[in-house]
């Protein structure tokens, strides 16, 4: 070999290895620290607050659902945590309006429930798409959009609802102008003495996170932590979407979960009500392998972060996503786990 083929043979040597180093060492080191996130035990007190709540679908509210499903339901929650239904009432419109016609049974499910199932507050869940990594959906840099989704958030109101939870995604880190909305919102909420919620993203498991994904892969998967407790000082409920977290291991997920509970806890005022989200779904995909992101997991990791951070904390409690695809091995390592 001559002495330039070897030179550049070394120079070789060394790219592979940096090249190693750079997209190897990191993630199994990332694994290992979820891993230890997962290990120890779990505090005997960090179980419910009876703060809990529920995704639920379309079908509640658009005349599918009858008197009997509501029964069968209200037997399925009794004795849980569960306080809060967020009821999909939406979606908006890409303007940021609501079309009546698609709650026409709003009325008879907050009626039915107020009367069979006291303390359960109905919350409508609105959401929509936003323009951030597309061409269509709702854009949240106009102000008359942001005024239609106020004037939105009024209208639910005044069909009976005990508050407005809203979903809107994908929403970049930083979004002044989703604060400038959630400010607005409030206002009208507090007048109502309603209840403001949102759906979370989840927050960096590392420091600019969001900043490298989004660079690299053209879309941000995390919020700042900054950015996290910016928006939950702002709202009276905050539900984090502690899933889809592309985690392979059930061991993995759960340290995922216990460290998200840390840093939302960290920046949670006490004043709102954090919630982390249970899966209680069932899909196979590159985002979440139903394998490894169980109910079990989740709890384990909710209760390990909670015991962890702050476990005096009150207003805290899950949240279950979602009704219609939950089975019943979900039900039980929700009951048994978190009660």
């Amino acid at each position: 070999m001559s002495g330039r083929l070897r030179r550049m043979w070394r120079r070789g040597r060394w790219l592979v290895l940096g090249l190693v180093l750079l997209l190897v060492v990191p993630p199994l080191f990332g694994a290992l620290a979820l891993r230890v996130s997962y290990a120890g035990d779990v505090r005997e007190d960090a179980r419910t607050r009876s703060k809990d709540a529920i995704w639920l679908g379309h079908a509640w509210v658009d005349g599918r659902k009858k008197d009997a499903d509501l029964a069968a339901f209200a037997a399925r929650i009794k004795g849980t945590g569960i306080r809060d239904l967020y009821v999909h009432t939406g979606p908006l419109e890409h303007d940021g309006t609501l079309p009546a016609a698609r709650y026409p049974r709003a009325k008879w499910l907050i009626e039915a429930v107020h009367r069979t199932m006291p303390g359960i507050r109905v919350q409508a869940w609105l959401g929509d798409v936003l323009v951030t990594e597309g061409t269509g959906g709702l854009r949240l840099d106009k102000a008359e959009s942001r005024a239609a989704v106020v004037t939105s958030a009024r209208q639910i109101l005044n069909v009976g609802f005990d508050g407005v939870h809203f979903d809107l995604e994908p929403l970049l880190s930083d979004d002044t102008d989703y604060l400038s909305l959630l400010d607005d919102l409030r206002e009208l909420t507090r007048v109502r003495r309603a209840q403001l919620s949102i759906a979370a993203h989840q927050i960096d498991p590392l420091p600019g996170a969001h900043s490298v994904n989004g660079a690299l892969s053209g879309r941000e998967k995390w919020w700042s932590q900054e950015f996290f407790g910016q928006v939950a000082r702002r709202v009276d409920q905050i539900a984090v979407m502690s899933y889809d977290t592309w985690m392979p291991l059930e061991s993995l997920y759960g340290g995922y979960v216990a460290q998200q509970t840390s840093l939302a806890l960290e920046v949670t005022p006490e004043s709102t009500d954090l919630l982390m989200g249970l899966p209680f779904f069932h899909e196979d995909d590159l985002g979440h392998h139903e394998n490894a992101e169980t109910v079990e997991a989740a709890v384990r990791g909710v209760r390990l972060g909670l015991g962890r951070t702050d476990p005096g904390r009150e207003r805290f409690g899950v949240a279950l996503y979602v009704d219609f695809a939950a089975e019943e091995g979900d039900w039980a390592a929700y009951r048994a786990g978190w009660h």
